[in-house]
């Protein structure tokens, strides 16, 4: 089950800035200035299996293990949230996507998207991006389609592009997002919240 916040607030402004195809380093690099400007927002963190949507100049935190941030900014509306979804198996790495997943998976994001787009979207006023954490391959088949996969294709319908990455390692990510003016990276190893993150694990 995936746990709404409707109290805590979140803004989307802008886009995440960053090519779909973007990799890891280019995304801590690029956004080197959006850390030196947000470290003084208030920082919100999104647990696995729940999403926040709001308006605010925050900062929002996903702590990655087997699992996916879905970052998504409506610019006419000025809002935005991400989704923190778990997206692998036992084992860390994708998962199939059973009949039930794919129920529940849609409904959930659904609700995200509503919360964020509204009823009416504009898809150019749209910016949509997963950044995605899984164990190294192992060498055994792999699922052919994912949740990302899915959640792409959902966008697609919509005549949405939603970016997407997905890292292949054993230490997980710290994903941080602010949607005010919808920059987006990933917390450094000698990041306060990324070492926050090992201290507690």
């Amino acid at each position: 089950m995936v746990t709404e916040h409707p109290q805590t607030h979140v803004p989307f402004r802008d886009s995440v800035g960053i090519p779909p195809a973007a990799p890891l380093g280019m995304i801590t690099r690029a956004m080197e200035e959006s850390r030196l400007v947000a470290k003084n927002l208030p920082e919100i963190l999104v647990p696995a299996d729940t999403y926040n949507v709001s308006p605010e100049p925050v900062i929002l935190l996903a702590h990655l293990s087997g699992a996916l941030a879905l970052c998504l900014h409506d610019e006419s509306r000025g809002v935005g949230g991400l989704l923190h979804l778990r997206f692998t198996s036992g084992d860390g790495r994708p998962s199939d996507v059973t009949d039930n997943t794919l129920s529940s998976v849609l409904v959930v994001l659904d609700r995200f998207k509503k919360a964020v787009l509204g009823n009416n979207p504009r898809p150019d006023e749209v910016q949509a991006r997963v950044l995605a954490h899984a164990l190294p391959p192992t060498g055994n088949a792999e699922p052919s389609a994912s949740i990302v996969d899915l959640i792409q294709a959902d966008f697609a319908d919509g005549k949405i592009h939603c970016g997407s990455q997905i890292v292949r390692r054993a230490e997980g990510l710290c994903v941080c997002f602010e949607p005010f003016q919808g920059r987006l990276w990933v917390a450094g190893p000698h990041d306060k919240r990324h070492a926050a993150q090992k201290k507690t694990a």
